[in-house]
């Protein structure tokens, strides 16, 4: 997984809680005194550890958890590759265009970076389907960044997420419908 995601995973830590979180957070899972570089890619068992032993020590499901990181990236992500966006692009644009643009770019940069491969299909004029299919497991994830993307356009979205079809998060479901 990208260092940037790992990064910008400390900060919503710290932010959300503190620094002394952060350093325990990564002596539970096993990682001590790991320094995330954002230009690098990491094992994806370094964040499975790490959102694993976040909800251990908060109570908080790891969807749950994945969900709010995924809202919490959305600006970082969207200032990191705001240069490809066009500027009457809103939520469901932006859903349309991220294999193409934003995830086309990422693998450009690095070889080893993998995002997942999203299928986006417009349904109707105001309304797109998102299939994420992806060995992480992190579909969750996926729908926060949607989430987040209708707050970063402050949009009024409806997202219906249908079930996952399977119980490991590794397909999910994502409708996205833009009210009046």
């Amino acid at each position: 997984m990208h260092g940037s995601i790992f990064a910008l995973l400390k900060r919503y830590v710290q932010t959300q809680y503190d620094h002394s979180t952060w350093v325990r957070l990564l002596e539970a899972s096993g990682l001590s005194g790991a320094e995330f570089d954002h230009k690098e890619v990491y094992p994806d068992q370094h964040m499975y550890a790490l959102v694993g032993q976040a909800a251990e020590m908060t109570g908080i499901p790891a969807p749950v958890l994945q969900e709010k990181l995924g809202e919490y990236l959305v600006p970082d992500l969207m200032y990191m590759y705001g240069k490809l966006v066009q500027p009457e692009w809103r939520t469901l644009e932006m859903l349309l265009h991220t294999e193409g643009v934003m995830h086309k770019r990422v693998r450009e940069e690095h070889q080893l970076n993998a995002p997942p491969v999203l299928s986006v299909r417009r349904v109707a004029n105001d309304e797109v389907v998102v299939e994420y299919v992806s060995e992480r497991r992190m579909g969750a994830l996926a729908v926060g960044i949607v989430r987040g993307l209708a707050a970063y356009f402050d949009e009024q979205e409806c997202i219906d997420i249908e079930p996952t079809t399977r119980n490991d998060g590794q397909h999910v479901h994502i409708r996205v419908r833009r009210r009046g």
